[in-house]
C-alpha cells in the first residue's frame, strides 16, 4: 500500500477515535484514542475467525508502518520542540538541579535496577537472556513520557514548581534516555570484547553534550532570524526548518537530535516570546505548535494501540511483563527518591513530590520505538512484548489515575 494511503487510513482512524472519545467517553484525548485503538485491535484479532482474511489484511497494513522510523526519525523532533517551546528558560534555570539530576542520575539508576531485575526474572522463568540485552531493556524503558498527563496535572492544581520539574525532567529524560540506549546498543553490537569505559564515556558525552551545544547554537540562530522580521507565516516556517533540518543535521553529525531540539525549543520559546515575537506572532506560533503536538500525539497513541496486532505473544513472556510492571515502578520510585533525598538537603521540594513524580512518570511511544529497533540477536520479540505491556499499563492505569492521586495528596 502506498505511503499516502497508509497515512490517509491513520488520519481517518485517529479522527474517528478522537470523535468517539470526545463525544462519549471523554477521557484525555491521547489516552482515549489509544484505548479505543487497543480495543479495536482485540476485536480485529477476534474477527479473524469470523471474517477470513480481514485480520491478516489489517495486520499487514500495520506491519507496513515502521513505528521506530516514524517516531524516532519524524515525529519525535516535532513533539519535543512543541513541548520545549512552552518551557520558560528563566523558570527552568531555578529548577535546573532537580531537573538535570533526575533526568541523568535518575535515569542511570533506573536503567541499572531494571536491567538487574529483568536479568534474574528471565533466569527464574528459564529464559537465558544475556545481561547486555537486559541492560538495553533497562535503557529503553527508563525514559518517562508524561505528555498525556500534563493537562491532567494542570487541572488538579499541583504547584507550578512541581509541574515544571515534571515537564523539564520528561523532556531531558527523553533525550538522555535515547543517548543511553544508543550507547549501550553500540557496545552490544560491537561486542564486549571491544568495550572500553573511556570510549563509552566519550561516546556518551559526544552525543549528549554535543547535542545540547548544537541545539543551543541552533536555538539562538533561529531566534536572531525570527527577531529580524515580523511575519508570523515566515516565523512559523523558520521554526519548522529548525526542527526538521536541525534534527536531521544532528543525526548526521552523530549528536543527540532530541537534546538538540529540546534546547532549540526552550531558547526560541523563551527569547522569542520575550523580545523576538509580536503578540500576533506569539499567538499564531503557539497555536500552530499546539496543533502539531495534538495531531502527532493522537496519531502516535493510535499506533501504540494498533501495534498489538503485530506483536508476537508468548504466555511466559507475558507473565514476565506483568511482573516487570511492578519492578519498573519500583525502579522509578528508587530513581526519584534517592536524588530527591539528597537534593532536599539544600533545595526545597513540594509535598508528595516523590509519589507524584513516580506515578506520573508514564512510559510511552519512545520506549516502544526503541524496543522495536532492537536487533533480533538482542531478543527483540521478548522485549517488545514486555515493553508493550508496561507501556499500556502505564498509559491506561497511571495516566487515568494520576490526576486523582495528585489531587488527593495535595489535600493532605
Amino acid at each position: 500500500m502506498a505511503t499516502y494511503h497508509i497515512l490517509s487510513v491513520l488520519i481517518l482512524l485517529t479522527a474517528v477515535f478522537a470523535y468517539v472519545n470526545d463525544r462519549w467517553i471523554k477521557w484525555p484525548a491521547t489516552i482515549g484514542i489509544m484505548i479505543i485503538a487497543l480495543l479495536s485491535s482485540i476485536l480485529i484479532a477476534i474477527s479473524g475467525s469470523l471474517i477470513p482474511g480481514f485480520s491478516s489484511q489489517v495486520s499487514a497494513l500495520v506491519s507496513n508502518i515502521n513505528f521506530e522510523q516514524v517516531l524516532m526519525k519524524i515525529m519525535l523532533g516535532f513533539l519535543l520542540f512543541a513541548g520545549a517551546l512552552h518551557i520558560n528558560a528563566v523558570e527552568l534555570r531555578k529548577q535546573m538541579w532537580p531537573v538535570m539530576i533526575l533526568a541523568t542520575v535518575g535515569t542511570f539508576i533506573s536503567t541499572f535496577m531494571v536491567s538487574v531485575m529483568a536479568y534474574y526474572l528471565f533466569q527464574i522463568f528459564g529464559l537465558k537472556i544475556p545481561y547486555i540485552a537486559c541492560l538495553l531493556f533497562g535503557g529503553l524503558i527508563s525514559p518517562t513520557d508524561p505528555i498525556s498527563v500534563m493537562g491532567i496535572l494542570k487541572r488538579v492544581g499541583i504547584p507550578k514548581t512541581l509541574e515544571l520539574k515534571i515537564a523539564g525532567e520528561s523532556l531531558f529524560n527523553d533525550g538522555v534516555g535515547v543517548v543511553i540506549f544508543l550507547t549501550i546498543l553500540e557496545v552490544a553490537i560491537n561486542g564486549t570484547g571491544k568495550f572500553s569505559v573511556a570510549n563509552t564515556v566519550i561516546l556518551f558525552l559526544k552525543e549528549a553534550v554535543g547535542g545540547i551545544a548544537f541545539g543551543t547554537v541552533l536555538g539562538y540562530l533561529g531566534y536572531f532570524v525570527i527577531k529580524s522580521i515580523d511575519n508570523y507565516r515566515v516565523e512559523v516556517l523558520i521554526t519548522l526548518t529548525v526542527v526538521m533540518c536541525g534534527y536531521t543535521l544532528a543525526d548526521q553529525l552523530h549528536l543527540s537530535g532530541p537534546l538538540a531540539i529540546i534546547m532549540a525549543g526552550i531558547i526560541i520559546g523563551t527569547k522569542g516570546k520575550e523580545a523576538g515575537l509580536s503578540a500576533e506572532s506569539r499567538d499564531y506560533l503557539g497555536k500552530f505548535w499546539d496543533l502539531i503536538d495534538e495531531i502527532f500525539n493522537a496519531v502516535l497513541f493510535l499506533l501504540i494501540g494498533l501495534e498489538m496486532l503485530v506483536i508476537k505473544v508468548n504466555p511466559t513472556v507475558m507473565i514476565i511483563g506483568y511482573i516487570m510492571i511492578l519492578m519498573v515502578l519500583l525502579a522509578r520510585y528508587v530513581s526519584v527518591a534517592i536524588p530527591v533525598t539528597f537534593l532536599r538537603l539544600w533545595i526545597k521540594f513540594e509535598k508528595n513530590a516523590v509519589l507524584i513524580l513516580t506515578w506520573g512518570g508514564l512510559r510511552g511511544g519512545l520506549s516502544v520505538a526503541m524496543a522495536l529497533s532492537l536487533p533480533e540477536a538482542m531478543h527483540r520479540n521478548e522485549f517488545v512484548l514486555v515493553t508493550y505491556i508496561i507501556v499500556v499499563f502505564s498509559i491506561v492505569v497511571q495516566g487515568l489515575t494520576i490526576g486523582k492521586v495528585a489531587a488527593r495528596r495535595n489535600k493532605r
